[in-house]
């Protein structure tokens, strides 16, 4: 991969990561059309180090209080001393299905997972489970008012990011929207219990390339898609979270269908 490669595909992962259109798909995509090779899972999950930087600064001050929300609960040795309390402590756990599937199916996400017809298929199929959830969700509810087993669902959902093409955030919004959160809100939430998940994968790929030897041109590379995609990020967290104020999720639904069907297309 050159260094133009990189750029591109840093802005690919920031524009796409929180969007509910899946960035592993597009990560996967995008070089399929231009004729590039599959930058790879290891390349997808390391530049994500960006969004995730992107996510801290846009959300430092949730974070910050949620993190003193935790610390305080410890003092009292009460996890459920607060509402911010609890809601960081759900979080943590909400975050072990995806940890403890990604560690069991690593080989297949890395591997057969990626192929493009499963990729089409994800894209078509989340997209219409998000149709689902806007007609029957009642979009009333604030994050605050989840408890810890309806946070389990949600982490239970955002476990189909595995599968390329599922989406992080479209699935972690979708199944906001099933408990009836409002759009924003479903988004925001999906911000914050993805801050683990991205963090731990990023960091895990990071040493596993480090291993295999990343030195000169290649890291190079990867430290420019990283930049590209934490600025690319943080300018699609305050797009999104502005558009779902009056718009709803069906355009990005509609989307990933015509982008699936377009694939399979290509492909037959």
């Amino acid at each position: 991969m050159n260094t133009l490669q990189a750029l591109v595909l840093g802005l690919v992962q920031g524009l796409t990561e929180f969007i509910p259109i899946s960035s592993t798909a597009h990560l996967r995509i995008v070089p399929h059309f231009l004729g590039w090779d599959d930058p790879g899972a290891a390349f997808s999950a390391v530049i994500q180090l960006g969004s995730l930087l992107a996510l801290f600064t846009y959300f430092a001050a949730d974070i910050w209080k949620l993190l003193l929300a935790a610390l305080a609960s410890l003092r009292h040795r009460n996890l459920d001393h607060s509402p911010d309390s609890r809601l960081a402590w759900s979080i943590a756990v909400g975050t072990l299905p995806i940890s403890v599937l990604g560690l069991a199916f690593k080989d297949f996400i890395e591997g057969g997972a990626r192929q493009l017809t499963l990729i089409a298929l994800a894209l078509i199929a989340l997209a219409l489970f998000l149709l689902l959830a806007e007609r029957l969700g009642r979009r009333t509810r604030l994050m605050q008012e989840l408890g810890f087993w309806q946070i389990q669902f949600i982490g239970l959902c955002q476990a189909l990011a595995l599968i390329p093409g599922c989406s992080r955030s479209g699935s972690t919004i979708m199944g906001g929207l099933f408990l009836g959160l409002r759009r924003e809100e479903a988004a925001r939430f999906s911000f914050l219990l993805g801050l683990p998940a991205i963090g731990a994968g990023g960091v895990l790929e990071f040493l596993e390339l480090l291993k295999g030897g990343l030195g000169g041109e290649r890291l190079f590379n990867l430290e420019v898609g990283v930049v590209a995609a934490a600025v690319s990020s943080y300018l699609s967290i305050g797009f999104l979270l502005r558009f779902l104020q009056s718009h709803g999720t069906h355009w990005f639904a509609w989307y990933r269908i015509l982008l699936g069907a377009l694939i399979l297309f290509t492909l037959s």
